[in-house]
């Protein structure tokens, strides 16, 4: 089994670790009813997506 001949330090550790980020998520507002959305969605308020009724919400 391959054992580390040295110790990693705490900044090279951190180092490499400076690439796993949260990525902030694309949101639009929805053309029917201007409510947040994200991309390639259904509208949770009004159910359309792109201008068109995806689903029939019962208000």
């Amino acid at each position: 089994m391959a054992h580390p001949k040295r110790k990693i330090s705490k900044t090279r550790r951190d180092k490499r670790r400076t690439h796993y980020k949260l990525a902030a998520p694309n949101v639009v507002n929805c053309q029917n009813c201007g409510s947040a959305v994200l991309y390639h969605r259904v509208c949770p308020e009004c159910g359309n997506y792109r201008g068109q009724t995806a689903i029939e919400k019962d208000y």
